[in-house]
C-alpha cells in the first residue's frame, strides 16, 4: 500500500514529466505503476489524490465463514482426551465414523494454528531436519582415508571372511588392507598403526572417514586413534553414500574378473587373492577418476611427469595433423583436490578450478 503522501509525489512527477513533452503510458512505466493506476489515484477533474481507502473498506463476510460457536465446537472437539494426541487428518475421519460433520479438514488445522494449539502431539520425537555431511578435502596425499570393512564369502553357505581397506581419497591408494575372520576395533586398531608407520607419517595426520559400523565406533579404535593423532570423521546414520570411494573400490573388487565367483576355501586364500587384487589395483590398474594413472603413481607424485608427456604426445599429433582435429587436445591436465561429501559451493569451487 501506498501512502496519500507518496500518491501525490508520484503524480507530480509524472504531470511534471508529462508537461515537458513525455508519453503518459513511458512516464507512468518509469515510477512503476499504470496509465489505469494514475486515473484511479486521481481522476479526471478532481483537483486532489485520492487517499488509500483499502485499509478502512468495509467488507461483508464471507457467506462460508465459520461462526464463533463453530470455531469454540472444533476447538473442544480438539481438546478432548481421545482425540487431544492426534492430528486433524485423523480427528476428522473418526468423527465421519460418528455421522459427525462439523468442518472440513483444512478448516481444522486453520483452527488450530489460529488458536495456537497446532504443534506436533503424542510422545514421538517430531522430524529433525537432516545434518549436512562431513566434508573433506584432500590437496595432497596422506591428507584424508578412508576405510571399511567388506564381507569375502567363503566356501561354507553362511560364513565370511572380512576385509579391511584403508584408502587414500586423493589417490585412491590402497595404503593397507588385511583379510580377518571376524570384525574387531582390536583388528582395526592394528592396521592403523600399521598404516601409519607404512606411510611414515611423523608429522601431521590425516582425517580418517568411515562408517558407523561397531568396529568403527569401538572405544580400542578409538583410543589408538588418538594415540596416533588421527582426526575420526563418521557418516551420517543411516546413509549409505557418505563414504562413497571406499564402496567404488569395493565394487571394483568384487566385479574384477579374477574374482572368485564360488568363495574362498580358507582364511589363506582369501589373504592371498586379496594381496594379489591389490598388487594390480595399486600398481596396474589405471583409474579412470584420476585421468587414467594408476593409484601408486598419483600417491608418489609421479602422475604430473606422465601426464605432462602425454599432453606433449597429443600436441604433437595435432601439429601433424591439423585438418583431424576440431577442437583442443585431450585434457591430460592433472586432476587436482578431491572433495569426500562437497557442499554445493565446494563442488562450484573445484569445477572452477578443474
Amino acid at each position: 500500500m501506498t501512502t496519500t503522501q507518496q500518491r501525490e509525489q508520484v503524480v507530480a512527477w509524472i504531470l511534471d514529466a508529462v508537461n515537458a513533452g513525455a508519453r503518459r503510458p513511458q512516464a507512468c512505466a518509469v515510477v512503476g505503476i499504470t496509465v489505469r493506476t494514475l486515473q484511479r489515484w486521481k481522476p479526471k477533474g478532481e483537483a486532489r489524490v485520492r487517499e488509500d481507502r483499502r485499509p478502512v473498506a468495509k467488507r461483508p463476510a464471507p457467506a462460508n465463514k465459520l461462526s464463533a460457536e463453530e470455531r469454540r465446537q472444533v476447538l473442544d472437539i480438539c481438546n478432548q482426551p481421545q482425540y487431544a494426541s492426534l492430528p486433524p487428518s485423523q480427528i476428522v475421519p473418526k468423527l465421519a465414523d460418528q455421522g459427525i460433520y462439523l468442518v472440513s479438514e483444512s478448516s481444522f488445522y486453520r483452527i488450530l494454528r489460529a488458536a495456537n494449539q497446532l504443534h506436533r502431539r503424542g510422545r514421538a520425537k517430531a522430524p529433525q531436519p537432516s545434518r549436512a555431511p562431513s566434508t573433506h578435502i584432500a590437496q595432497a596425499p596422506n591428507e584424508v582415508w578412508t576405510w571399511d570393512i567388506s564381507y569375502l564369502p567363503s566356501t561354507v553357505t553362511g560364513r565370511f571372511f572380512y576385509l579391511y581397506m584403508v584408502e587414500d581419497l586423493y589417490s585412491r591408494y590402497g595404503v593397507a588392507w588385511e583379510v580377518h575372520e571376524n570384525e574387531s576395533g582390536e583388528h582395526a586398531a592394528e592396521l592403523m598403526e600399521k598404516a601409519i608407520w607404512r606411510e611414515q607419517l611423523h608429522g601431521k595426520k590425516p582425517v580418517l572417514h568411515s562408517d558407523n559400523g561397531s568396529p568403527m565406533k569401538s572405544l580400542t579404535l578409538r583410543a589408538k586413534l588418538e594415540a596416533l593423532g588421527i582426526t575420526p570423521s563418521f557418516s551420517r546414520p543411516r546413509v549409505s553414500d557418505d563414504n562413497a570411494y571406499v564402496e567404488a573400490f569395493f565394487r571394483t573388487l568384487k566385479y574384477a574378473p579374477a574374482w572368485p565367483t564360488r568363495g574362498f576355501a580358507t582364511l589363506e586364500d582369501a589373504r592371498a587373492w586379496v594381496q594379489s587384487f591389490m598388487h594390480w589395483y595399486n600398481d596396474e590398474h589405471q583409474h579412470s577418476n584420476i585421468r587414467f594413472v594408476t593409484p601408486a603413481q598419483r600417491h608418489r607424485g609421479m602422475d604430473k611427469s606422465i601426464l605432462a608427456k602425454r599432453a606433449e604426445v597429443y600436441a604433437a599429433a595435432k601439429a601433424r595433423y591439423p585438418a583431424r582435429w576440431s577442437k583442443d587436445i585431450r585434457n591430460w591436465n592433472p586432476v587436482g583436490a578431491v572433495a569426500l561429501n562437497p557442499d554445493k559451493a565446494t563442488r562450484e569451487n573445484l569445477k572452477k578450478a578443474a
